[in-house]
């Protein structure tokens, strides 16, 4: 890259990050405006698929209705983000309005046993990394971006934040346990595929490739776990939630444990899918279903339902050899 190139990035990244927040989201919407009156957007067709294998059951008109709405909120958040990584830690912690279940950061914080936050990619997150700096040591894997102006923005933001960065390799996982057992904080984004490998979990119904780090660590080092989220209120504040994890995921396999943090995930979907950030391709990392994003509507969903099937035949034959066990 030339140094011209790299001076035109960092400008326009600063000049995204200074635009007030509510001009942003107007700017997001009428994108999201456009992606959704001409469909010219692969990745709007993504989110579409992902709604449509998730909520099988509602009608075309209220998955449209749930498409529409995520993609503009999807790009309001991107847009979001620019202005948060540009702005200080006090105006980010003034601009989370209210806050549910405070309390449980607070016990667990006490306890000084750790702090997992599980974050899926839903709302707008970054917002509360300035809030919970100010509460403890955080210590978050983090993947360089490629863009090395991109990069060094964001990690200006997380240096603001005090927060320790540490590579997405077994070194960095190393360094979280390191963290978590001297009473410190890390935050996980639990829903994405792993590269390599990674365990065949139930998401939604379908068995997908998935990294059941989040639950190793929770289990090994005993630390408390809490699911977090941002949403944006009409003016440029947010309302951010913070509840409690299923007590089954503190025992069991590693496993059995990511299965708990995909079951709660889908509760918050389920409640807010128009707030969640449909568009990537969760569903490909079953290997029956490589293509599921190129097919059809009818191929795909077909595709699903036969997963489906399948799953229910196994879940039906595993409790009849369990009855005849006992």
């Amino acid at each position: 890259m030339t140094e011209k190139q790299t001076t035109a990035t960092t400008r326009l990244l600063d000049f995204f990050s200074r635009l007030p927040m509510l001009f942003l989201r107007a700017f997001a919407r009428v994108l999201a405006s456009l992606v959704n009156a001409l469909h010219i957007s692969q990745t709007s067709k993504t989110i579409r698929r992902n709604i449509e294998i998730c909520f099988p059951d509602l009608s075309d008109q209220e998955r449209e209705r749930i498409s529409r709405a995520a993609i503009h909120n999807e790009l309001q958040s991107y847009m979001e983000f620019f202005n948060i990584w540009g702005s200080s830690n006090a105006k980010n912690i003034a601009r989370i309005r209210h806050i549910t279940g405070e309390h449980y950061v607070h016990q667990a914080l006490a306890e000084n046993k750790g702090l997992v936050l599980i974050v899926p990619h839903f709302g707008t997150w970054e917002v509360m990394n300035a809030w919970f700096a100010q509460h403890t040591q955080m210590t978050i894997m983090y993947k360089p971006i490629k863009n090395p102006d991109a990069d060094q923005f964001v990690r200006q933001a997380r240096s603001r934040e005090r927060a320790n960065l540490v590579p997405t390799d077994e070194s960095g996982v190393r360094q979280i346990f390191k963290a978590l057992k001297q009473g410190g904080t890390t935050v996980i984004l639990p829903d994405h595929t792993p590269k390599q490998g990674g365990e065949m979990i139930e998401y939604f119904g379908v068995p997908l490739a998935s990294s059941n780090l989040t639950a190793k660590l929770i289990q090994k080092t005993k630390a408390r776990a809490l699911l977090l989220y941002a949403i944006r209120n009409q003016d440029d504040s947010f309302n951010m939630f913070i509840e409690p994890m299923d007590e089954a995921i503190y025992s069991g396999s590693a496993n059995d444990g990511t299965l708990v943090i995909h079951h709660r995930i889908e509760q918050l979907i389920q409640r807010f899918p128009e707030h969640y950030h449909w568009s990537y391709k969760r569903f490909k990392a079953n290997p029956a279903l490589q293509c599921i994003y190129n097919d059809s509507s009818d191929e795909a969903i077909a595709r699903v339902k036969e997963i489906h099937q399948q799953q229910a035949h196994a879940a039906q034959h595993m409790q009849q050899a369990d009855e005849t066990t006992v």
